[in-house]
């Protein structure tokens, strides 16, 4: 008999449950802090349910916690954890200690539909959604989750394309009943999609960074996809409306590439476009990937393109690369080995 995790489900979909086995109304909440406060492991810890119906529970439920299956360890400390979701299916996340911070880099789908051009889940092709006791399960199940300060909807996948999912356990991790993190601890990651984007800034008071890349239409285009279904103008416009100059931050995130996107032209085009956004860019060194004809810029041409930018008022900085010996920086993430669908 197949049991459903408790582990992801919101305090509605907790009063559900109880109702339907016939337990007290306030029973909900009592199981709502087991799982997000206590991060208990078994439903036998539940000791203010009665044994009756911590069995009842037991029946069709489970707390749904899973270990990771394997674990990479990098020189600067980053660690990668791969966990298996369902029958020969695998994703990645990314642990990244910092100082005082340490941000744990979470997927949101096994693969990816986007398939932009410089990133490695996109040419592992898409496989399935996780829910949201699989989202979760990353930041709940890993030795680490403890000392974690941040989030980031960073890693496999396109956190809009799952968005149901998604908010469901950003809820989890914000909520009163759930982890209590403020939403400034949380940014989502997205190439961004029309019919999710305007949805989630308005469920949601989480951070948005949103992949740019290129500010000229047609080559985003070919860097990335979805540029044709919703254009980088439409999404501006969109977001121009919206108030981020208080507590929520808005970023794009715009990878360097060697003699394609790097000169003071595109500099000058991204100023033009992002004029009128209260918004920070963050430059990332590319990562080079197999079969991709694409190299990162130097770092001299990232810092005259920062430079450029932060003096004519876009604040921007350069993102340090971490993991990048264990395929685990910004878009080297792929579990395709282990799916056999190629190499890793």
């Amino acid at each position: 008999m197949t049991k459903y995790p408790l582990l992801g489900m919101t305090l509605t979909e907790l009063q559900t449950i109880v109702k339907l086995l016939g337990m007290p109304a306030f029973t909900a909440k009592q199981i709502a802090s087991w799982l997000y406060d206590k991060r208990i492991s078994s439903i036998d810890e539940m000791t203010n349910l009665s044994l009756k119906h911590r069995e009842l529970l037991k029946e069709g439920y489970c707390i749904g916690l899973t270990s990771p299956v394997d674990s990479m360890k990098s020189v600067d400390g980053t660690i990668k954890y791969l966990f298996q979701v369902d029958d020969n299916k695998f994703i990645e996340a990314v642990y990244i200690p910092d100082e005082d911070r340490a941000t744990l880099c979470v997927s949101s789908q096994v693969g990816c539909k986007m398939n932009c051009k410089f990133c490695m889940t996109g040419k592992q092709g898409f496989s399935s959604n996780l829910t949201s006791n699989q989202i979760l399960n990353q930041i709940c199940s890993i030795p680490e989750h403890d000392k974690l300060t941040n989030v980031v909807m960073m890693g496999m996948g396109e956190p809009l394309d799952n968005l149901d999912e998604v908010l469901k356990a950003l809820e989890i991790l914000t909520s009163s009943y759930g982890f209590g993190w403020s939403p400034k601890r949380i940014t989502l990651s997205t190439v961004g999609l029309k019919k999710g984007l305007q949805r989630f800034i308005e469920n949601s008071d989480c951070h948005l960074a949103i992949s740019l890349h290129s500010p000229f239409p047609l080559q985003r285009q070919d860097l990335m996809p979805a540029e044709k279904a919703y254009s980088m103008k439409e999404f501006i416009d969109l977001l121009k409306g919206y108030d981020f100059s208080k507590q929520r931050r808005l970023s794009f995130e715009y990878i360097v590439f060697n003699n394609v996107n790097d000169s003071l032209l595109y500099a000058k085009e991204l100023v033009k476009q992002l004029r009128g956004l209260d918004c920070r860019v963050n430059l990332i060194r590319f990562h080079a990937i197999p079969g991709v004809n694409l190299e990162g810029a130097s770092l001299e041409k990232m810092t005259e393109f920062r430079d450029y930018l932060t003096s004519h008022g876009v604040f921007t900085t350069i993102r340090s690369s971490r993991g990048e010996d264990i395929f685990a920086a910004c878009g080297m993430l792929s579990t395709a080995k282990q799916e056999g669908k190629g190499e890793n």
